[in-house]
């Protein structure tokens, strides 16, 4: 069956299986900074944004994402780079596995809550699991990158 989708502000036609889940669909179709981790929604590394909020790829058929907008980490590249300079700034990047998601859902927060206390900071990125970092220079990152006004 075909799907239509807007993915980083590109229309675009997807053949698809009913059974499928979008993160299938979008790795197949080249968009492979959407990691596979957990499969089971625990992890966060396949978050997209659906509609412009963070959802795990993993766990959203992708027949039910028909006719809506979906952004992977190429379609924010300039915000994704700002807070990738924090994230290396404050040595808060390791492995990098969990970057894009990381990025996804931090720029969806700046969008909602920019001015977000440490507290709603931790609450919107409890779907994101870093098995790097012990989240201190991640969070410190953050909170410079949501001040960020360029």
């Amino acid at each position: 069956m075909k799907i239509n989708l807007n993915i980083n502000g590109v229309s675009k036609a997807f053949l698809i299986q009913e059974n499928e889940y979008l993160l299938e669909v979008l790795r197949r179709n080249d968009y492979t900074s959407v990691k596979r981790g957990c499969d089971n929604t625990s992890c966060g590394v396949c978050t997209v944004l659906f509609d412009g909020k963070p959802i795990p790829s993993c766990s959203m058929l992708a027949i039910r994402c028909e006719g809506h907008e979906i952004t992977t980490v190429e379609g924010i590249e300039k915000e994704a780079e700002k807070l990738a300079n924090y994230f290396g700034e404050l040595g808060a990047d390791q492995c990098g596995y969990c970057n894009p998601s990381m990025a996804l859902t931090v720029y969806s927060l700046k969008k909602e809550n920019k001015h977000a206390t440490d507290e709603e900071i931790k609450a919107y990125l409890v779907g994101n699991l870093c098995r790097c970092t012990g989240y201190v220079a991640q969070h410190q990152a953050i909170k410079k990158y949501l001040g960020d006004e360029s």
